[in-house]
């Protein structure tokens, strides 16, 4: 059985930039979804051919200025997962997709990570991705485009895919 490649930590400084672009994403992330509830999924594959998932919900609400998070250690492992997907060493390919609650369907959209950021998922795959397994009950989810999310760069930043 061939043993698995080991992951090379990333340099601090790499790491240090992809911190700075996770939470300009989650900011213009979170501008982009706007009021209601939200979940968050983020899956990566490593490149020791492994697959990390991370999950976090959400309540944002604009009229008061309000960001509920439901469960604190669940953002900090989206959080996490994010900032290693961003910096790109450790991870090979990364999704996002935020569901929003709605009273007739759920809305999705999604975003691939590339070149350190996140960017619209083609509609078609991210309807395939939402599709439930069959025999498993799970409400189905009207797709729609992502919205581009602004990128703000730092001239500071360092690293592969900064």
């Amino acid at each position: 059985m061939p043993a698995r490649p080991e992951l090379t930590r990333p340099a601090d400084a790499a790491i240090a930039a992809a911190m700075s672009r996770t939470l300009t994403a989650l900011a213009a992330l979170l501008q982009v979804l706007g009021d209601g509830e939200h979940t968050l999924n983020l899956v990566a594959e490593r490149t020791d051919d492994t697959f990390v998932r991370a999950q976090a919900d959400l309540s944002i609400s604009t009229a008061p200025l309000r960001l509920a998070v439901l469960d604190e250690d669940d953002y900090c492992a989206l959080r996490t997962l994010l900032v290693f997907a961003l910096e790109g060493s450790t991870v090979r390919s990364a999704v996002l997709i935020a569901t929003t609650a709605t009273e007739s369907h759920p809305r999705a959209c999604g975003w691939t990570v590339r070149n350190g950021w996140l960017h619209p998922m083609d509609t078609a795959e991210l309807q395939q991705a939402v599709i439930p397994c069959p025999g498993v009950p799970a409400v189905r989810r009207e797709v729609y485009d992502a919205p581009v999310l602004p990128r703000i760069t730092d001239t500071d930043e360092e690293g592969p895919r900064g």
